[in-house]
């Protein structure tokens, strides 16, 4: 264990003995002259030797002082330069990124070029987990999650609601069986993911009878939402897509939207991180740009969609 002096006496000794000054060292640490004057004293007790020489208005070091300061500088020094580079460090270098497989491959990553365009000196460490990572174990410095904001032990910040409604291929609005209203889907493939919010909850709110739900075709069922667009994209079916993972297929024409129908769901994206990590400015910086990529997101869905001909 190291013996050393109270470290609020080192910084009286420095600042006086550099300015030779117990008036100027008050001024530069923002304290009294009499609480300068205290630390000294009690650091020249704790050393067992006097550091000053008080001589009427001047004030000079003694041999101890003058040995004791080069030591003392470099150290305070030391200090600033570990603290800059540490600052300096949480402006730049890698910010390790969690997050899920389908908001990760359909929201995320057609996105992350513009923030790393904008923030060149930050390094995204992107790593996907569908299981909730610990804040204070794994590596992660932010994460963004799927849930109903419920967790505990971190900060939750609301990044995005969103809504379910069904989605399909531009070719199902035409063909022998358009798609034209929600009693024609008797005629397709439903498309399934591991939504809380599934196909029954969807017909039963856009009204359809008993017949279309036993007759729908051969469901298709996949553990990702992902795969579940990606089949739609491919024509094999027609999927309940979640807004915010649709929005970029939407724009693009990829995908329609064939009825006006759309689900709240129960829940949405939060961005979470360390409680006490929301001043860290490279967490700020992504934080910041999520957010505006939700908004951009939000204003990217069309409005309307092509109609059936």
């Amino acid at each position: 264990m190291r013996r050393l002096p109270p470290l609020n006496a080192l910084r009286a000794f420095e600042a006086a003995a550099r300015h030779l000054s117990f008036t100027k060292a008050a001024g530069e640490l923002n304290v009294t002259q009499a609480a300068i004057s205290h630390q000294i004293r009690a650091l020249e007790d704790w050393l067992g030797m006097p550091l000053f020489k008080r001589q009427n208005r001047a004030l000079l070091l003694t041999d101890a002082g003058q040995s004791y300061l080069p030591a003392m500088r470099e150290a305070f020094d030391l200090m600033q330069q570990a603290t800059a580079r540490l600052h300096q460090r949480d402006r730049s270098g890698a910010l390790n990124v969690s997050t899920f497989t389908s908001f990760a491959a359909k929201w995320l990553m057609p996105r992350l070029g513009r923030f790393t365009s904008g923030h060149p000196d930050i390094e995204i460490r992107l790593g996907i987990n569908d299981t909730l990572v610990d804040f204070t174990s794994d590596e992660v410095d932010v994460g963004v999650r799927y849930g109903r904001g419920d967790w505990r032990g971190v900060h939750i910040d609301l990044l995005m609601t969103e809504e379910v409604f069904v989605v399909c291929s531009p070719k199902l609005l035409e063909g022998d069986h358009p798609l034209r209203e929600p009693q024609d889907l008797r005629h397709h493939t439903l498309l399934h993911d591991d939504l809380p919010e599934d196909w029954s909850t969807w017909l039963d709110a856009a009204g359809v009878d008993d017949t279309v739900k036993v007759r729908a075709r051969g469901d298709l069922v996949f553990n990702h939402s992902e795969m579940v667009l990606q089949a739609a994209v491919e024509g094999l079916g027609v999927a309940l897509g979640r807004s915010a993972l649709v929005a970029d297929d939407l724009a693009a024409g990829r995908l329609v939207k064939p009825f006006d129908l759309q689900l709240p769901t129960q829940s949405a994206y939060y961005v979470v991180y360390s409680e006490n990590a929301g001043d860290r400015p490279k967490i700020k910086a992504f934080s910041d740009w999520l957010h505006d990529e939700a908004a951009r997101s939000r204003r990217a869905i069309p409005e309307e969609q092509p109609e059936a001909v």
